[in-house]
């Protein structure tokens, strides 16, 4: 048909104009493409914000896609088609689209996770699981809006997912539980790996590993404990190393009621200070504290605290300053008293007493009772 055209008809012809038209558009766009996305670029360097770059990042290929999707649908609209191949090029351009969103999505997610794994080793280990799930919303959400472009109602659809996930939360109860606390640790971070815990029932360990399931600790006996994230999230956890690693030593004293007290002070200061600077783990710029607590059953009670760089560390120091102290003590005539009871009675109050406990052997004539 072009064959016997004049050159005027030949490009004045649909069958030219739409394919040039698609080549045009195709590279008029794909420079500005490459235009606008340098000078982002460029931007996005010159910003302390991170985001930016993962965004800009995310661009390119959903653009380009949208661009030729564009361009066929321009070109489609130009030629003299059936009317079935019109309803075709539409679907495909709705395609097109959906698969751009879905795809700059899912860069921009996956971009966003790779960030926030290379800072939280908690984040890493589960990382896997986390774009797994979130690639799964992001696509069926896509699969979604493409439909509803193309003019197939989603309602029964969304139905059908109502009910599909309200039976699989049902079987999957304790699965999810466990799930969404270990979301709920990774996002708060009460404990994170290589910190040292109690947990409710007097164990503590290690956290080594926070996985999506469960939480691995290792015991100080060198076991390790598995317990489901959702169980360890509900109880109450001690975290020995936050704010920081430095754990204070309390250590209680019972001295003589005899016992000059400022000596008493001045003496356990002076081998508390010691402990701290001359035992491996102890905190030698701090100062220990001493507070008489009051009078005891047959003691003076006092309390002295230290301070260690680890809870590790808490058994040498004590170890240390009690070995110390009852040396400097002996030294000093500081007594450090055993428990005493004393039993008062009344005048004219024993007679039952020794009705009781009787009177005793007899005191042989001329000698002492043995």
């Amino acid at each position: 048909m072009l064959a016997g055209m004049t050159l005027a008809e030949w490009a004045a012809s649909p069958w030219v104009q739409g394919p040039a038209a698609l080549v045009l558009w195709i590279a008029v766009f794909l420079v500005v493409k490459k235009i606008v996305l340098g000078a982002i670029r460029r931007v996005a360097a010159r910003t302390a914000w991170t985001w930016d770059d993962v965004l800009v990042g995310s661009l390119s290929l959903p653009l380009l896609i949208a661009i030729l999707a564009s361009g066929f649908l321009l070109c489609d609209r130009i030629l003299p088609l059936a009317p079935e191949w019109d309803r075709a090029f539409d679907v495909l351009f709705a395609f097109s689209i959906a698969l751009a969103l879905v795809l700059f999505v899912d860069r921009a997610t996956s971009g966003v996770l790779d960030r926030l794994a290379a800072a939280s080793p908690i984040l890493r280990g589960a990382r896997g699981l986390i774009q797994a799930g979130l690639r799964g919303v992001i696509v069926g959400i896509g699969l979604l809006i493409f439909l509803d472009s193309i003019g197939i109602s989603i309602t029964p659809i969304l139905a059908s997912l109502g009910v599909g996930s309200l039976a699989v939360a049902l079987a999957l109860q304790d699965t999810l539980a466990n799930l969404f606390a270990g979301i709920y640790m990774i996002a708060d971070k009460p404990i994170e790996p290589g910190q040292l815990v109690r947990l409710p029932g007097g164990e503590e360990g290690y956290v080594t590993r926070i996985g999506w399931r469960s939480t691995w600790i290792r015991m100080t006996n060198n076991n390790m404990l598995i317990i489901p994230n959702s169980k360890l999230s509900g109880g109450i956890i001690i975290n020995y190393d936050l704010p920081d690693r430095e754990i204070a030593v309390t250590i209680p004293i019972g001295v003589h009621f005899a016992s000059d007290l400022p000596l008493v002070e001045k003496v356990t200061l002076e081998v508390a200070r010691e402990v701290v600077r001359g035992v491996t783990g102890g905190v030698a710029q701090s100062e220990p504290s001493l507070h008489f607590q009051g009078f005891g059953d047959s003691a003076l009670l006092l309390q002295v605290v230290l301070r260690a760089r680890e809870i590790e560390s808490v058994p040498a120091i004590r170890h240390e300053f009690v070995k110390r102290l009852q040396t400097r003590y002996r030294r000093e005539g500081i007594v450090v008293p055993y428990p005493i009871r004393t039993l008062d009675f009344a005048p004219g109050h024993t007679g039952g007493l020794q009705e009781t406990l009787g009177r005793g052997p007899e005191t042989p004539a001329g000698g002492r009772r043995s």
